[in-house]
């Protein structure tokens, strides 16, 4: 685009509504595993660690294929990739309804589902993280909403599902749906605004002004020498390891404590309600206030959250619970694209998003598998939660090292 021909429809908002879809499918998908977790393991005698372990490993596959999936994204672009991700989450929710051994749990959903998944973050926000430089945390901030409303949404509407059909119908439904819908929303999806002749948030630049943009920032050997990239990786280890943990076994733990299976599920449906309202706020919050105090205020709402669940024992209190977490779990998964692009730049994003990603994946794979195994030995969750409070505090203390590198103050 020349300068001085400004488009009446900005087409980024349209790759930001693609995003909000593929988040709130994606992610809502993802945490509606919780809610097939106790059919799963009620059926076939599985112990819940054994059940935890197909989830603990398509997240560590998740994180592992995205660092691969965001270097992919830098060089070919987000629509190919996605149309595989369609493909391959499909056939695994398919594949799911045909389970009825161990290692088929393994495979198809700790496999060829967790591969679907390292895309679903990685391509997505390292997409519009490059449509947007100005507004790239509120725009960040409504795509991730729609992740809130997948999470609020997909677990209840696969309770029901599971309740008139069974699970296995269930996930043929789910299958179907995500294959089709998938591959349909990654034909809109473009790398970046010039290969369309536009630039960042619209905006009049010229030619030289939109490639400075682009390759402002680090190259992935340049940031692996700093402490930022690191100090990421092992904040968002702790972010994902609390986050996945309670995702996965806040249905159980209610039920443990007497509450009716659907009011359970509902628990963690608020979370995902509550979530869209954190993830909005943090967008605002992100372009006023930067990244890095946005993830030391989601560090005390986490605290003051888990600090709470020691006590909540009936529905009301994991209501309160899910009110305080929800904004701060929604916080996290907001701004941790953003902070990327704050601390290392936009030159290699997608392999540096999905570095930091990975570190997260790895997170989330030992701290559910750890929940499950805790509460086989004790018959109680309250040991793994007074871990996630402890992880916690640590993420707290280490939030204020997060500093963005001296060339980025220098391109200023």
């Amino acid at each position: 685009m020349s300068p001085g021909k400004k488009p009446k429809f900005f087409y980024g908002y349209l790759i930001a509504a693609t995003g909000f879809v593929i988040q709130g499918l994606g992610i809502g998908m993802w945490i509606s595993y919780g809610v097939f977790f106790k059919p799963l393991a009620n059926e076939f005698g599985w112990s819940r660690a054994l059940v935890s372990g197909a989830s603990s490993l398509a997240m560590f596959l998740t994180g592992l294929m995205g660092i691969l999936v965001g270097r992919l994204n830098d060089k070919v672009g987000p629509r190919r990739i996605m149309t595989v991700t369609g493909v391959l989450l499909g056939s695994g929710y398919y594949l799911m309804s045909h389970v009825g051994a161990v290692w088929q749990i393994y495979l198809f959903y700790g496999v060829i589902i967790g591969l679907g998944f390292s895309s679903i973050d990685v391509v997505v926000l390292s997409t519009v993280a490059r449509w947007f430089v100005r507004r790239r945390g509120f725009m960040t901030g409504i795509v991730k909403v729609g992740t809130g409303a997948g999470q609020l949404a997909l677990p209840l509407l696969a309770s029901v599902f599971i309740t008139a059909y069974g699970w296995r119908n269930t996930y043929v439904i789910m299958g179907i749906a995500l294959l089709i819908l998938l591959v349909l929303l990654a034909q809109l999806l473009r790398r970046d605004p010039a290969q369309m002749g536009l630039s960042p948030d619209g905006d009049e630049l010229g030619v030289s002004q939109v490639s400075a943009l682009a390759n402002r920032g680090l190259s992935l050997r340049e940031a692996s020498a700093t402490r930022q990239l690191w100090l990421l990786c092992l904040a968002n280890f702790i972010i994902v390891f609390c986050a996945l943990t309670v995702m996965v076994h806040i249905v159980n733990h209610a039920t443990d404590l007497g509450i009716p299976p659907t009011e359970a599920a509902g628990v963690l449906a608020s979370i995902g309600g509550v979530s869209m309202v954190g993830r909005f706020m943090t967008g605002f919050a992100i372009d006023r206030i930067g990244s890095v105090r946005t993830t030391f205020i989601c560090f005390i709402l986490l605290i003051v959250s888990l600090l709470w669940l020691q006590v909540a024992k009936n529905a009301w209190m994991l209501y309160l619970f899910a009110l305080v977490y929800g904004i701060a779990h929604g916080g996290f998964f907001t701004v941790i694209s953003p902070i990327v692009a704050e601390l290392l730049g936009i030159r290699s994003h997608g392999v540096l998003f999905g570095i930091v990603v990975f570190s997260g994946t790895i997170g989330g794979s030992c701290g559910p598998l750890l929940a499950g195994y805790i509460f086989d030995i004790t018959e109680s969750y309250r040991l793994a939660f007074i871990i996630l409070i402890v992880l916690a505090v640590f993420g707290l203390v280490l939030t204020p090292f997060l500093k963005p590198v001296k060339e980025l103050t220098w391109q200023k």
